[in-house]
Parts: structure tokens; sequence; C-alpha cells
């Protein structure tokens, strides 16, 4: 009877062996409540937002739309279908899913089937007989099939885990949607703004060629010096050396913009390099809240369910300090080749396999505290990635409403400088002032000219900064291209 008390002891075991699981160890995972996206202000409206140039409307699914240009939205289209880092997230999203398949199989039963013929002779010594045995076939097979009971949840847990990567899978993916989306329009518009300034800057090099042309007139009349013709000539290069470095600028835009596109670099300089105007915004842009944005915004998403995962890695690694039990039965033929169809030949079993490596200060324990790091790890970078969005969001808000204002002055100040150049022209002609004074309007019109077409072309990019940071363009993902085997 003294075995009594031992069964006594492991009846609990027993319990959990019909029960099929006792319990799921590790912290059941829920955003922890000192999380920055839970402080009240989080939610609110921004700050930046209270100018006339934006309103609180949801932001579109597709805002690149709103600029109603027909070829942005094509580009666009083409890019999410075609863009190569696309392709590679949708590839890290196929590999997560399998990695979460490859989870899952750890609660279905583990079926093996071998077989073994041999030719040979066994021992016969090892059986105790004095004689040897004869040379044989022999032929050994059967079926195997073992099942590990998840009694502490490490199954669950990592199953858990592989979900939660999954997700921040998809998140990534849709990251790097509204990356592609906003470097496309930034291409585009990169494009047609250098195209634009280009004519801007071959107009005031062609207003200043009239000018020297006049001021070789007046020197012949007598009424000017050749330091005159000099120095109105020089201004006139000095114009014409602003071309070129644009035209670079468009070539670039171009070129990223077609390989943005999955094109070779050259294939859109034909097409695209004819537009000369930058898509422009007939609207109040729509931004929402901080509720909002913290619910769309995908890198949030993704650091949160990368949380997520650590946390259940935490009960993965936990569940090493208890017992494995595996539930095996198996089934089979052994014997020789010529009593293959005999009764005496066949086995099987059936039984539970139980493993249980005893902790220490050693491995275990080791794992549970570099899991729980790694929680920690990652729920600082999902703090940041809270903080970094409003952080974005609220800056690119105000960029985009100084350099309105700024672009605003900026016409203004080209406007007078405009009239002042021309009032100085006729003024010159007829005498009324001296060469250095027109020739300092002329360069002012000249500088303000490209300063105003700089921040015109400055206040698009801000624009779909702010279409950016807001996070928008990732919803209706297409389907994941499958990865071929």
């Amino acid at each position: 009877m003294r075995f009594k008390p031992f069964i006594a002891k492991l009846a609990p075991l027993f319990v959990c062996v019909g029960m099929v699981g006792c319990t799921t160890v590790g912290p059941d995972y829920k955003i922890p409540e000192n999380a920055d996206i839970n402080k009240p202000g989080a939610a609110e409206p921004f700050a930046s937002a209270q100018e006339k140039v934006f309103k609180s409307d949801a932001l579109p699914d597709h805002w690149w739309k709103l600029y109603d240009d027909p070829v942005l939205n094509s580009l666009i289209e083409k890019s999410l279908s075609n863009n190569t880092d696309l392709r590679v997230a949708s590839a890290n999203l196929a590999r997560a899913r399998a990695a979460l398949e490859e989870a899952a199989m750890g609660t279905i039963p583990q079926v093996s089937v071998s077989a073994e013929p041999a030719f040979g002779r066994s021992s016969a010594a090892s059986h105790g007989f004095g004689n040897r045995f004869s040379d044989a076939w022999k032929f050994d097979g059967g079926l195997n099939v073992s099942y590990q009971l998840d009694l502490f949840g490490q199954i669950a847990r990592g199953i858990e885990a592989a979900s939660a990567d999954t997700d921040a899978a998809q998140a990534a993916l849709d990251v790097t949607r509204i990356t592609v989306a906003a470097d496309t329009a930034k291409a585009y518009a990169d494009a047609c703004s250098s195209a634009q300034r280009i004519g801007i800057a071959e107009h005031s090099a062609e207003l200043q060629r009239q000018f020297l042309d006049t001021t070789q007139q007046l020197t012949r009349g007598g009424r000017g010096t050749a330091m005159d013709v000099s120095r109105a000539s020089a201004q006139y290069e000095s114009l014409r050396a602003a071309v070129p470095p644009l035209q670079a600028q468009q070539k670039i835009a171009l070129y990223k913009l077609a390989v943005l596109t999955g094109e070779l670099p050259n294939a859109l300089v034909a097409t695209i390099g004819q537009c000369k105007t930058a898509p422009k915004l007939s609207q109040a842009i729509p931004v929402g809240d901080g509720a909002a944005l913290l619910k769309r915004r995908p890198d949030i998403r993704q650091a949160e369910r990368k949380l997520a995962a650590t946390s259940a890695r935490i009960g993965v690694a936990t569940a090493d300090l208890y017992p494995k039990i595996n539930l095996g039965l198996s089934g089979g033929f052994t014997g020789r080749m010529n009593s293959f169809d005999q009764n005496n030949g066949y086995r099987w079993s059936i039984g539970p396999l139980i493993s249980w490596t005893i902790p220490d200060t050693g491995t275990a324990r080791s794992r549970i505290k570099q899991a729980k790091a790694e929680h920690q790890a990652a729920f600082a970078r999902f703090d940041a990635s809270v903080l970094n969005a409003l952080k974005e969001t609220e800056s690119a808000l105000t960029s985009y409403a100084r350099e309105l204002d700024r672009n605003a002055l900026l016409k203004a100040a080209r406007d007078q400088s405009a009239l002042a150049a021309d009032q100085a022209h006729r003024l010159y002609k007829h005498g009324r002032i001296d060469f250095l004074a027109t020739l300092d309007a002329e360069r002012t019109l000249a500088n303000d000219e490209s300063a105003y077409a700089a921040s015109s072309a400055k206040l698009v990019n801000d624009q779909i900064g702010v279409f950016l940071a807001l996070g928008g363009g990732w919803e209706q993902t297409p389907p994941v291209t499958q990865v071929k085997n």
C-alpha cells in the first residue's frame, strides 16, 4: 500500500490529462493602462488644425482623389499594384501566415509511417542460443500517432504569438502601402513642379535677354557704356544657369516615379515629363482628430500587435517550467518476411510520454526574463509610435499652414517686384533712372519669381506630408500575392 501516497500526488495530473488542459500560463494580454494611447489628450482634436485650411471631417480612404487628377490616380494605382517594396511586404505577410499555420499544427495529432525491410542475420548469442541464426529477410513497419496535451497552454500561447505576428505583418504591409502612395504623389508633384519652375526660370532669362537687347541698343545710341552691357549680360547668363539644375531635378523625379510604379527609370520621361502644372487641392484638408488618427495609423497597429506577440511569448517561455505530456499510439508488424501474415508478428502500444526538465537557475527562467524584457521594449516602442504619430501630424499641419502664409507673402512680393521691374524698364528706356537701378529691379524680380515657385512646389509636398502623417490610404488592401514554392 506504500504506493497510495504517490498515486494520490499524481491524481491532479491524471485529472488534467483527462480534461486535456489545466491552465494557460503567462499573462493574458491587454493594452497596459498606463500606455500613452490611453491618455485623454491623445484623442483630442489637433491643436494645429484650427486653421481655415483644415476641417474636422474624416479622411477619405483614397486621399489622393481629392486632387481630382486622373494621371495621379492612375500612377498611384499602378504603384500599389507593381511596387517592389509592396511585393516584399506581401511576401513577409505570406511568411507570417505560414508560420501561424505551422504553430496551429501543434493542436492536431502527428502521424508517421515507417517501413524497414532488411536482409541479414541476428546474433544468436545475444538471444542465448549456441547455434547461429540463418540469413533471412526481415521486415519492420507500422503507424505511429502522437498528440501533445497542451496542459499549460504553451501551444495556445505560441498560436497567439504567431497570430499577433501575422497581424503585425499585415500592418507593415499597410505602412508600406501608404508610404508608396505618398512617395508616388510627391514624385509626380516634383516632376510637374520642376517643369513649372523651368518655365519660370526660362521666362525670367528671356526678360533679361530683352533687357540686354535694350541696353545694347541704348549703348550704341550713346546712352550707355560697355560696362552696362557686361553687367546685363552677366545677369542674363546667371538666370540661364538656374535652368539645368531644375532640369536635372525633373528627370530625377521622373526616374523615381517610374521605379515606384515598377517601371524602368526612363519609362515616364516622354509622357509624365510633359506635365507642367503640379496637382492642386481645391478644398480644405479633412484631418479628423487624435482618436481617429490612433485607430487609423497602421504603424501604431503594428507596434501594438508586436506588443501582443511578446506578451504571448512570456507564456511560451513560462510553460517550459512544467512537464510536457504526449499521448502515443503505435501499431505495426515486426518479423521475418516468410511470417508476414502471421498473428505473432503484429504489435501495438498506447500510453503517455511524460518529459520534464526540472528547472533551476538555468535555461527556462532565463528565457522568461528575456521574454519579459522584450515585452517591456515592445511596450516602449508602442508608446513611441503613438507619440511619434501625434508629433508628425501636428508638425505636418503646422508646416503646411505656415508655408501657406509664406507663399501668400512671396506672391505679393513677386507681384510688386514685377510691377517695379516694369516701371524701371520704362523709366530706363526714357532716361529717367540709371542702369544700376534697373538692373537691381530685374534681379529682384528674378529672385522673387524663383522663391515663389519654390514655395509653391514645397506647398504641394507639405500637403502630401499632411496626408502621409494622417496615415490614410491603406484601406481596401488588395489580396496578398501568394509566394510560389
